[in-house]
């Protein structure tokens, strides 16, 4: 077994008995979902929305190297540039040049799982860069030295007792503040990084190649400060979010937003086509777009599996995940939690270090459910499965037991042996690490085969 794997057993057992922290996850994704019924209502047929955005990701993927072109095409035309990055150490090469050039010491950023894909961070401040996180949850995480706990909500396992007694500790405030004055603290200190840093980084919820922009949508408005502020705008952004049309936008951003938080729209809704023009007052001198593949690729090869690609990364799927809500974000040990992480991240990461995640799942199909985009979650859960027992994967006692399984479920005279008693004490005794948190297995005194028999004798 992995380090990895070991590290996830370690921590969900944890925290699958750690109640307190069941409370504070439950109670903060009870509120989204009280919200997303209501946000669902502005959709005459939701399933139709859904289906139509899933054939847009479609045809945005099937076709994603010429709109990638495009994109850098119509882009570059209004002097921003494109950098294409392979892998995670290309892209902080690049950013690091950036920096340099600019001689930046102090650089602001939005929320963004792509930067914590590449642990854009910790790059930054062993070159010398302070880097702050903006958006409110990810600064809270920042100041506790912890990376997101949720794709939409950075901060989700803590409750306003949590974050007051932090920022006590961290930044010497009184202990009872409410929320509302702790976001007054955290506004106060980040306002003024804005105006001293000399770049700004941000992800992006979408690129659109027929127009050549990136649309970022938010609800602090910190991601416009990260654009408009800093002299120089660098967007980081996985090749995966590309939707094909300006036109798009009208049905992925009420999506997103419904999914996300149950909201009809979020509060700020940002095209951004390039750097400042000569007939513009506002926004930065110089805008970068970095592509960034990291693994993506070796998805988008897969036909199965190229269908996690659509993912537009609302948090649903998290939401409704009944395992999820018992370990947590961080237990997965990957940037990316949940049923969408545990489909993408063996893919991304190497089945062999990550074929766990997809194990961790009770294949209710409540993520299936739930998708904005309906990604078949479940089933690529399974299929990743397959996957790893084809690359070998599997260890002996495991191919053992199916070998074994699969030759008496083949010989009706082979299940027939033994009572239910022996077979109770040969595979409860066998399975121990798969019965560990299961209750023990009790066979029939009797098989189907034996009952039937004696029902026609009758």
């Amino acid at each position: 077994m992995t380090e990895q794997a070991l590290n996830f057993i370690a921590k969900s057992t944890i925290k699958a008995a750690d109640l307190d922290h069941r409370r504070k996850l439950n109670y903060n994704i009870g509120k989204y979902n009280s919200k997303v019924p209501e946000g669902k209502e502005q959709f005459s047929d939701v399933h139709l929305a859904r289906e139509r955005a899933k054939n847009i990701k479609w045809r945005a993927i099937e076709t994603l190297d010429q709109q990638l072109q495009d994109f850098e095409l119509n882009f570059t035309r209004r002097g921003g540039k494109v950098i294409w990055a392979e892998d995670s150490q290309q892209a902080i090469e690049e950013i690091l040049k950036i920096c340099a050039a600019k001689n930046c010491k102090k650089l602001v950023k939005s929320k963004s799982m792509v930067t914590e894909e590449i642990h854009l961070n910790a790059a930054l401040e062993k070159n010398g860069i302070e880097s702050v996180e903006t958006d409110l949850g990810e600064y809270i995480q920042q100041l506790d030295g912890e990376p997101p706990y949720h794709i939409v909500t950075p901060a989700m396992h803590k409750s306003k007792e949590d974050v007051a007694r932090l920022f006590n500790e961290k930044l010497g405030t009184a202990i009872n503040l409410t929320p509302q004055e702790l976001t007054l603290v955290a506004r106060g200190i980040l306002r003024e990084k804005y105006t001293r840093a000399e770049v700004g980084v941000t992800g992006a919820n979408f690129i659109i190649s027929d127009i050549g922009a990136v649309a970022i949508t938010e609800n602090e408005g910190n991601a416009r400060l990260c654009c408009a502020f800093p002299k120089t705008h660098i967007v980081i952004v996985g090749i995966e979010k590309m939707i094909p049309s300006l036109t798009d936008l009208g049905l992925f951003w009420p999506l997103l937003a419904t999914f996300g938080t149950g909201q009809n729209l979020t509060v700020y809704n940002t095209i951004v086509t390039g750097p400042k023009q000569t007939n513009e007052t506002d926004g930065p001198e110089e805008m970068y777009v970095i592509l960034l593949d990291n693994g993506r690729t070796n998805i988008l090869q897969n036909p199965k599996q190229r269908e996690s690609l659509y993912c537009i990364r609302c948090g649903a799927c998290l939401n409704a995940c009944p395992v999820y809500k018992n370990i947590g974000g961080h237990t997965y040990g990957a940037t990316y939690s949940g049923p969408i992480g545990s489909v993408i991240t063996p893919n991304l990461q190497g089945m062999d270090n990550f074929k766990h995640l997809s194990y961790a799942s009770s294949l209710c199909g409540a993520c299936t459910e739930v998708c904005a985009v309906k990604i078949n979650l479940h089933e690529l859960l399974l299929d990743n499965r397959h996957e790893s027992v084809k690359e070998g994967l599997s260890t002996f006692s495991e191919k053992m037991a199916w070998k074994i399984w699969k030759m008496a479920s083949l010989n009706r005279g082979m299940m027939n042996m033994g009572n239910g008693r022996l077979k109770n004490k040969v595979v409860n005794g066998l399975f121990k690490g798969w019965k560990q948190h299961r209750s023990d297995l009790d066979f029939s005194q009797k098989t189907f085969n034996e009952m039937w028999k004696e029902s026609q004798k009758g």
